[in-house]
């Protein structure tokens, strides 16, 4: 017997968490209607790696181009046309969003969300977030080293950079920090409007992240798409991976998830826990 769309939307609420954004919608349909708890650990698990390897493929293909120089035409085309249009309040503009991407700026977002995630006794959100952070460092720390790519010289923004070009660290930390902390936001917020909202504004910064980098002349544009690439696939790896462990934490040991659900509003304007059955 089929079910109204409202009451199977109601039930499957009853039975899973909300799950972040359009790309787990179809994943979490179809876990919804998996029986077998262990079979719907597997399927965000099989996910998580899936999107990994998708993302890594993706990434590595892209890397073969630059090394054989066949995006190079591509990326000097770029960059010339960006360095003959350059405008005074648009570069001071791009100098302050491409701060938001430099590993200060960043360990700092991570470090009082994480703080803020502990107190409140989302200690699994929190350790996810750190994990994804720091491995995700270190990833961009290897591939660098793997490519030495020399930074664009075509015009100078007069931004001082140090590290090898490809890939973007900005790039890539941008979509593993603020794409993960949009997520664990998401993830405790009840209204679906506003996970929406929180996932389109970090797309944004994310994407003005990357841009700021082509507009200042520092990266490539082949840099920042293989940056954002990989770092996508590594955060939405982190990600499958924490919903399948609260899967489990569900079945196994209900009480430490009870802080880690949405916080619904009472009709006096006072917060309240709500907690579903395991």
């Amino acid at each position: 017997m089929t079910l109204p769309g409202g009451e199977r939307r109601v039930r499957q609420r009853e039975h899973f968490e909300l799950f972040w954004g359009l790309l787990f919608r179809g994943l979490r349909a179809s876990v919804s209607r998996i029986r077998s708890f262990y079979a719907a650990v597997g399927v965000f698990i099989t996910a998580g790696a899936l999107l990994a390897l998708a993302g890594t493929w993706a990434f590595a293909a892209l890397a073969v181009h630059v090394r054989t120089g066949a995006t190079q035409a591509f990326d000097d085309t770029i960059l010339r046309w960006v360095g003959a249009h350059q405008v005074p309040w648009l570069h001071v503009a791009m100098l302050q969003v491409t701060a938001l991407g430099t590993g200060v700026v960043v360990m700092m977002v991570v470090a009082v969300a994480a703080l803020f995630l502990w107190l409140t006794r989302h200690r699994h959100s929190a350790a996810l977030l750190l994990v994804t952070t720091v491995v995700g460092i270190l990833i961009n720390s290897m591939l660098k080293d793997v490519f030495h790519r020399d930074r664009p010289s075509i015009f100078s923004s007069g931004v001082e950079v140090f590290s090898s070009s490809f890939p973007s660290g900005h790039s890539m930390s941008a979509a593993i920090v603020y794409g993960t902390v949009a997520y664990l936001a998401a993830r405790l917020q009840r209204r679906h409007w506003s996970r929406v909202l929180t996932a389109i504004i970090a797309l944004l910064l994310i994407l003005l992240i990357a841009a700021s980098r082509i507009y200042l002349g520092v990266h490539y544009p082949s840099d920042t798409a293989a940056g954002l690439v990989i770092g996508f696939a590594w955060a939405a790896f982190c990600m499958a991976t924490l919903e399948a462990v609260q899967l489990v934490a569900r079945r196994r040991a209900p009480q430490a998830l009870e802080d880690e659900e949405p916080v619904a509003q009472t009709g006096k304007g006072k917060r309240e826990e709500t907690h579903r059955a395991p």
